[in-house]
Formats: structure tokens, C-alpha cells, sequence
């Protein structure tokens, strides 16, 4: 007699952040400048014992900016240089925006703010013969395609497929250390209240003239309270490539990547299918102007629905951005509501379920409209085999610092060198990041939506920090238009993981 086992939960886990190689936990930026800083301060006892007195305390003083880290890993100059990057901004009147007619745009539109002033929208053909849009950011040469998922949802869905999923889910992650000229690529599962509107039309087409009065009348019913507590649940994957110029071959336009991404897109959306995803369809360039227009102005999200039931809105990329907005410290004020984001500052420890982000993805009654981005930039196979094996370098050097073994530095070995195992064996390695928005229709809802993501990212077992200063910013790189923000900075990315 056979007997069948039930299938064990499986457990994910061994988030890594890459460390540079300092002494004592520093940087490698404060590391250089406190041996520095003491050879000067012995050279200088040659001259003066007063002299290298006042250079040690002025290298104290130096050094401690670099050394100091707050719980969401901070360091102190981190933290001044973004006080004075928001004073240099709020005094250039940089938070402030306006548009339509009375304003400075061109024409009197409504174009994005921000890192996505300049960017522009374009349709093109994928190898299906599917329409979909293109979002160029001609700043860094990014071009952006959106995939909207109609997620199949964990509802009434054994562990075995669920398993199946996310297997799949990591292998098309996987890939895409392997896809050319990709750049990053960010998942955007956002949840609002759902209008009724669609609800409404479905049941009027599909109505009988002679219906008995009381099918009639439950029909009614059904259109007016169905609204009440429900929320529309979309997806959406957005694919970011570089038009940068090669060796040999100048910078590519708009619409020769529109050729390449065109070619790309059967085979991605295809990969879709077996992570649970639903049907992935490429984002038209109207759909895409609507999403954006909904997110800047929620009020107008039943007026879309019912423009697109009668045979579409007509929107515009230059009608996609809010007629004013305006950046706090600490919140985003854009037409008429406001809005907080969130950034991720420490993966989940340990080991977690595949339903880690449940909660934090599910609709909250204490937010009115809330987005939930991971944000993804992979690595090519040859950047892999660097990173992994630099970072399991760094993590042997940081433990044969202390004179006594301590149980964090050994788990810190440990999975790095399980990390390079992995690496070696074909796995794909990938940075990742996670944005949360959450958006309220007046500034009194606010406390209730902060106290709500709090709860939420505590059950997602991650720690989070507002995302102060950048607003503006980060509302934007929430959204599916693929703004890369690391790569919008003016510092590199390597002098910021040294300092």
C-alpha cells in the first residue's frame, strides 16, 4: 500500500549585501582616510606635539561622520549630504511644480516632473504583431517596456504549485543576467479601490430587455454595493534597456531599440506564463499614459474606466503628469493627494516562506491606493563570478579581524562562500531593492497609512525607512517607467559603496 507524503514547505533565504573590505566594520573610504590621517599624525610629532595633537582631533573629527552608522545602516555623511542636497533644492525652488496652460512647460502641458521630464513616449510592433509603448529617458540612453501581468493569485492553490512558481520565477529572473543590454527591470503590484465601473458596463451589456424586475433589481444591488470594500489588483513588469553606444557601433535611437526590444518580447512574455504571472500582454503607449495619469491623480481613476468603457481616453504622454505638485521633507503632495515612499534597507533575515510579502501586497483599508515595487538589476555572468568571489574575500578579512571569533562573522562566511557555490553551479545573482507608496486622498489619512505600512513590513519580516529628501524621486521610480535612480546620481556607484 502506497502511501503518499505531503510535500514540506519550502524555505528561501541568504540575501546578501555585497560588504567593501575596511578595517574593524569601516568603509573602505573611512579606512584609507584613518591610515592616512595617521601617518600623518606620526610625521607631524617630528615637528610638533601640539601640531599632531590638533591633526589627530581634526581626524577624529573627520573620521567620525564615515564611522557612525544609524540602524538602517547610514552613515552620518550620508545622511548630511542628503540635508544639504534637499536645502540646495527647496532653495532653488526644486520641490515646487506647476503645468498645464498658466505654467513654463512647453504648449501648456501636463508633462512627468522630475527625472522623467524629459522622457518620451513611442509604439512600436513586437514579433507577435502586439502593439507596445517605449519610454526613452534620454538622460542615460534607457529604454523601457511594460508588461502588464494578470496575476493567477495564490487563492485555493496547492504548496506544490505554489513551489512551481517561484522556481520558475527565479529561473526568468535568472535569464535575465543573459539578456542583452537589459539594465534593470522592476515588478509593480499596486492595489486601489475598485470604481465598479467595468462591473457596471458588464452587467448593462449583458442585461435583457425583458429581465424579470427582480433579477433587475439584484443586479442593482450588486452594482451598488460590490464597490464598497473591494480593490482592483494590477501587475506590471517593466523591462529597462540601454541604447548605449558599443564598440564599433554609435548610440542607438528610439527606434532601433524599439527593433530590439520588438524581437525580445514573445520570448519574455512567454517565459511569464509558467510563474503564475497570468497572461502577460506589452502595455500600449494609451494604456501606459493612463496608469501614470490615475497615479499622479487618483480622483480621476472612474473617470478613465468609464472613458475607456465608450472607446478610449486619448490621453497623451504630455497629459500623463499632475497639474501641481509639491515635495516635503518627508511626504509628496501631487493634484490632490498625498503620498509616502518607502525604501527597503534590510532584507529578511534568516529563512522565509514564499508568502513572506503577502500581507504587504494585499489591499489595507487604511490606504487608499498603495504600490508595492521590487526593483532588480542583474548581473551578467562575468560580473557574477566578481562579485561573489570579492564579497566571500571581504567576509574572510572582516572575520580574521577579531581576535575572538564571533557566531556573525562565521554566518557571514558561511554564506558567502554558500553564495560562490551557487554562483558556480549556474544560479544567476542580482541585486534587488523594494519601494513602498502609499497614497491617501488628504494629509489627516496619513497617520493611519504610515501606521499601516509599518505593521505590514514588520510581517514581511524587512525594515524599511521613508525615503527622505527624494520624495519626488522615489514616487517616480515606484511606478513602472524604469527609472534607474542609482544611475541618476552624480556620484558613481562604486565611490558611494566605499564612503
Amino acid at each position: 500500500m502506497a502511501v503518499t507524503e505531503a510535500p514540506t514547505a519550502r524555505t528561501y533565504g541568504n540575501f546578501r549585501r555585497p560588504r567593501t573590505v575596511g578595517l574593524r566594520g569601516l568603509s573602505l573610504g573611512a579606512t584609507l582616510l584613518l591610515f592616512g590621517g595617521l601617518i600623518a599624525v606620526v610625521l607631524t610629532t617630528l615637528i610638533s606635539l601640539w601640531a599632531a595633537l590638533g591633526l589627530a582631533l581634526a581626524l577624529a573629527a573627520g573620521a567620525a561622520p564615515l564611522a557612525v552608522r544609524d540602524r538602517h545602516g547610514r552613515t552620518l555623511m550620508q545622511r548630511a549630504a542628503v540635508r544639504l542636497a534637499w536645502w540646495r533644492t527647496t532653495s532653488a525652488g526644486g520641490h515646487l511644480y506647476r503645468s498645464g496652460p498658466l505654467s513654463r512647460t512647453e504648449y501648456g502641458s501636463c508633462r512627468l516632473p522630475g527625472l522623467a521630464a524629459d522622457s518620451a513616449l513611442t509604439e512600436a510592433r513586437d514579433g507577435y504583431g502586439r502593439p507596445f509603448a517605449v519610454i526613452t529617458i534620454p538622460a542615460v540612453g534607457h529604454h523601457t517596456v511594460v508588461i502588464a501581468c494578470d496575476a493567477d493569485g495564490a487563492a485555493l492553490v496547492d504548496q506544490r504549485q505554489t513551489d512551481t512558481w517561484v522556481a520558475h520565477w527565479g529561473h526568468w529572473l535568472s535569464a535575465l543576467g543573459s539578456e542583452p543590454d537589459l539594465v534593470a527591470a522592476t515588478v509593480t503590484v499596486e492595489t486601489a479601490p475598485d470604481p465598479g465601473v467595468r462591473l457596471r458596463h458588464e452587467i448593462d451589456a449583458n442585461t435583457h430587455p425583458d429581465a424579470p424586475d427582480l433579477a433587475r433589481a439584484m443586479l442593482r444591488l450588486a452594482v451598488a454595493a460590490y464597490p464598497e470594500g473591494s480593490a482592483q489588483i494590477t501587475t506590471r513588469i517593466a523591462l529597462t534597456y540601454s541604447g548605449a553606444a558599443r564598440a564599433g557601433a554609435p548610440r542607438r535611437s528610439a527606434e532601433d531599440m524599439a527593433v530590439h526590444i520588438g524581437t525580445r518580447l514573445p520570448g519574455l512574455t512567454a517565459g511569464l506564463s509558467m510563474t503564475g504571472a497570468g497572461t502577460a500582454v506589452p502595455m500600449t503607449a494609451a494604456e501606459l499614459a493612463e496608469a501614470v495619469r490615475v497615479a499622479y491623480d487618483p480622483s480621476v481613476a472612474s473617470l478613465v474606466e468609464e472613458a475607456r468603457a465608450a472607446g478610449g481616453t486619448g490621453l497623451t504622454w504630455d497629459q500623463a503628469g499632475p497639474m501641481a505638485a509639491q515635495e516635503t521633507w518627508d511626504h509628496y503632495r501631487h493634484d490632490g493627494a498625498v503620498s509616502v515612499t518607502w525604501a527597503m534597507s534590510e532584507a529578511p533575515q534568516g529563512e522565509v516562506f514564499s508568502n513572506v510579502l503577502t500581507g504587504l501586497v494585499q489591499p489595507n483599508r487604511d490606504i487608499a491606493r498603495k504600490r508595492v515595487t521590487l526593483l532588480y538589476r542583474p548581473h551578467t555572468r562575468a560580473e557574477s563570478a566578481k562579485v561573489v568571489q570579492q564579497d566571500y574575500k571581504n567576509a574572510l578579512f572582516n572575520a580574521q579581524q577579531a581576535r575572538i571569533g564571533q557566531a556573525r562573522d562565521d554566518a557571514e562566511v558561511t554564506s558567502a562562500r554558500r553564495t560562490t557555490e551557487e554562483q558556480a553551479q549556474g544560479h544567476g545573482v542580482i541585486r534587488f531593492g523594494l519601494l513602498i507608496t502609499a497614497t491617501v486622498n488628504s494629509s489627516e489619512e496619513m497617520g493611519r497609512a504610515v501606521a499601516a505600512v509599518d505593521n505590514l513590513s514588520a510581517g514581511a519580516r524587512i525594515a524599511v525607512r521613508p525615503v527622505y529628501g527624494s520624495q519626488a524621486a522615489a514616487f517616480a521610480a515606484a511606478l513602472p517607467l524604469g527609472l534607474v535612480l542609482p544611475l541618476h546620481t552624480a556620484l558613481p556607484q562604486t565611490v558611494r559603496d566605499a564612503m
